[in-house]
């Protein structure tokens, strides 16, 4: 590289920011921005609905079960070129999930998509932490979290003014000229920052976190279908359960053999008790995040026959709301300490879910849960920014790599669980309201009026459930200190990418 682009490389930290951004926001859009298109994508690829909730899973199951590993791969091929890899492959799979014509084709493109999200996103936190000084890397902290709380929740809103003024397909052909932009950044602006040190990247530890996670994905999903019995011969969907949780076993009792061989998962960072309350935190405000989005855009659009368009506008207050609030909850956790924002701004929260709840009838319009989604974006912009920032608050130097790759595993793992947990709630519900086994697993009919009470009072039983969660999550915010104190870590540390390695600078 030249002299001109290696100096912007050192003095110009935002535009990598900005490159890093827009590269993760994609990622993050497209775990909801599917939602938004169920009743297009079931009827253009004759879809079920088992379909269209692996349309979701595939992906975020697939970008979930990786990051761990691909942390790793950034220690070992260095952040910039495992990030750049990772876009590549996204944008690619973007394409052609755009061009697909079957649900299997459909599903195997996601989970691509999936891939290359999982090698780019852990690369992100930790080229942050590489090119931002410590002075800086507070508020580089609080955009990348504003991002990633806005594109969790904008998926809906962006989704329905692209099916509505284009086609479906549109939601996955925005990725492509977006990811050649970003491409062409990454390639100019971000760092090629290296650790220095070679990193082994455990694959026996990722084989059996990777098929432990997916076993029990698979059989949240597919419960319902089963009635939570045989799937084949001896095979069933409690002894898939079963496996899954003993390969987790496996998987945490290899990970404690490996402590003092860079493990996948360093227990030393569970002893920090902000980190372990926040990454928490954060896999169960994906849990309601995902569990709000799935029921309400199938109530919005299938019993109230709203259109694409129509039912991301609807669901827009709240994501606008945060935006608002998110920057004074980031910028106050550090005077006054997460407890005494987070367990309020839990409550809010659970608040505005509750309301919206309580306010959805199959006879009412759109405007009904207006008010519910302002108070669930109160809550969204007190909570999404101060949990990430907390989570790395207390992080030795040595660690940020590593914590940022597990705390974003924290986050998906919890959108992979509640799009499973809530997809066979809704289908169990279906079937206790009476709506037909036939009916259930053709999404696009729900439509006729006839089942849209019954899907209301299962989307309404649905929310309750996450109300349920985010009341949890605030108890657990109550483990948090009651006052902030400035940690010795976070004042001066050095720039550090990896689990324990200085850094060099390449051209």
């Amino acid at each position: 590289m030249g002299k001109d682009v290696r100096r912007a490389r050192q003095t110009n930290p935002w535009l990598v920011l900005a490159v890093l951004c827009a590269s993760f926001f994609m990622t993050l859009l497209d775990t909801t921005i599917v939602t938004i298109a169920i009743p297009e994508m079931a009827a253009g690829l004759g879809a079920s609905l088992d379909d269209i909730l692996w349309f979701a899973n595939a992906y975020m199951l697939v970008f979930a079960a990786l990051l761990l590993l691909s942390g790793r791969l950034g220690d070992r091929f260095g952040p910039q070129r495992t990030f750049t890899a990772g876009l590549a492959v996204f944008t690619v799979a973007s394409a052609v999930c755009g061009m697909v014509d079957t649900p299997e084709q459909m599903i195997a493109a996601r989970a691509v998509q999936g891939l290359g999200a999982a090698v780019m996103m852990p690369q992100t936190l930790a080229l942050i932490s590489a090119v931002f000084p410590a002075e800086r890397r507070g508020a580089a902290f609080g955009v990348w979290s504003a991002v990633a709380g806005l594109a969790t929740v904008a998926g809906p809103t962006v989704g329905g003014l692209l099916v509505s003024q284009l086609d479906w397909r549109w939601i996955f052909y925005i990725n492509v000229p977006i990811g050649a932009l970003a491409l062409l950044g990454a390639v100019l602006l971000v760092p090629d920052v290296r650790s220095g040190q070679s990193a082994t990247l455990d694959l026996p530890g990722a084989l059996l976190s990777t098929a432990g996670l997916s076993l029990i994905v698979y059989a949240l999903i597919e419960g319902e279908r089963y009635d939570w019995g045989t799937i084949e011969s001896f095979l069933s969907i409690p002894l898939v359960l079963v496996l899954g949780i003993l390969l987790l076993g496996l998987f945490a009792l290899h990970q404690r053999g490996r402590q003092d061989r860079r493990p996948l998962v360093p227990f030393e960072l569970f002893r920090i008790r902000k980190f372990t309350v926040s990454a928490t935190l954060a896999a169960l405000l994906l849990f309601c995040s995902i569990g709000v989005l799935l029921p309400l855009t199938l109530y919005l659009q299938s019993a109230l026959g709203l259109s694409a368009a129509q039912a991301g506008l609807a669901l827009a207050p709240g994501p606008l709301v945060s935006l608002f609030v998110a920057p004074v909850a980031g910028n106050a956790v550090g005077k006054v300490g997460g407890r005494i924002i987070l367990v309020p701004g839990l409550m809010i929260f659970g608040a505005g879910i509750a309301l919206m709840a309580i306010m959805a009838d199959a006879n009412s319009s759109a405007w009904a849960i207006v008010p519910g989604q302002i108070v669930f974006g109160i809550g969204m912009g007190l909570v999404f920014a101060p949990t990430s920032t907390l989570a790395m608050q207390e992080i030795p130097p040595r660690l940020i790599g590593v914590s940022s790759g597990m705390f974003t595993t924290f986050r998906q793992i919890g959108a992979v669980l509640g799009a499973a947990a809530v997809g066979a709630l809704l289908q169990s519900r279906l079937a206790a309201e009476g709506v037909p086994e036939e009916v259930r697993r053709q999404a696009g009919r729900l439509a006729e009026s006839v089942y849209a009470e019954g899907l209301t009072d299962a989307v309404r039983y649905s929310l309750f459930w996450t109300v349920a969660t985010a009341v949890v999550a605030a108890l657990l915010a109550l483990l948090l200190p009651a006052h902030e104190k400035r940690p010795e870590a976070a004042q001066n540390p050095e720039p550090q990418v990896g689990a324990d390695a200085p850094q060099t600078v390449e051209s």
